[in-house]
């Protein structure tokens, strides 16, 4: 360890440490070292001293006038300070304003393009509301005019003795629809339920009301050899069919 603190202070690196010629990594290994170690903080203060004594040696008096000078160019450096100051000033508040103002702008924009944005998608959801429902009135067209056709006249069983419906099966162009011509009213707490089993899965097809349009048609799931059921479930509908409370069938 001696022999390390014997070559540092063996080098220049204090010196120059004092006259600010050092690297950044210089500087910071004599910082550590004047930390670490009293011989070298010892030497360092001494040259610190010697430094000064030095300067106080060589040191000249100031030319006549020269406070007087340096007095006069710092007011008007000053000066000139404050007229830049205030030239700041004024750009700071115009751009503070051009900055407001261009926010104000990029907001509107940004609000517009949300607001288009909206439309758009409401646009598009009307279209494909539009699209899906003139495709089923085109597949209404079909199964109500093609000769191949098949239709199926439904009757309630005993619970349901005047529930009435005609189911439409076009086997060709697989399409399957059920018109729902009366159903006996219920009690405020249970509702009508359609289901389809299609390929042996069970398909929810929703809660079934009274409509005053004794022609529309609902669309039915289309399966080889699939069978609807209507069942009475509590107000609002169930995730499973009762199957004791079956009340017709279809069977296509």
């Amino acid at each position: 360890m001696k022999e390390k603190i014997k070559i540092f202070l063996e080098s220049d690196l204090l010196e120059k440490y004092l006259l600010g010629a050092t690297s950044r990594e210089e500087a910071a290994r004599v910082e550590r070292y004047i930390v670490m170690y009293p011989e070298v903080r010892k030497q360092f203060e001494e040259l610190q001293e010697n430094l000064e004594a030095y300067a106080k040696l060589h040191s000249r008096p100031s030319p006549e006038g020269l406070k007087a000078r340096i007095l006069q160019r710092i007011r008007k450096e000053d000066r000139g300070r404050r007229k830049i100051r205030r030239y700041a000033i004024a750009a700071s508040v115009a751009a503070f304003l051009f900055a407001g103002s261009s926010y104000f702008f990029w907001n509107q924009n940004q609000n517009l393009q949300d607001e288009n944005t909206l439309v758009n998608n409401r646009i598009q959801n009307l279209e494909a509301d539009m699209k899906q429902q003139l495709e089923d009135v085109r597949n209404q067209f079909i199964v109500l005019n093609n000769p191949q056709t098949k239709k199926f006249y439904v009757n309630g069983n005993e619970k349901a003795r005047d529930l009435k419906a005609v189911a439409y099966v076009n086997p060709v162009k697989k399409l399957s629809y059920i018109n729902v011509r009366n159903l006996p009213n219920l009690p405020e707490d249970q509702c009508y339920q359609m289901w389809a089993e299609v390929n042996g899965e069970m398909v929810n097809l929703g809660i079934i009301k009274k409509i005053e349009d004794k022609d529309k048609l609902l669309a039915l799931p289309y399966g080889e050899n699939a069978i609807s059921y209507i069942t009475i479930e509590p107000d609002g509908g169930n995730v499973s069919p009762t199957v004791q409370n079956i009340v017709a069938n279809i069977s296509y």
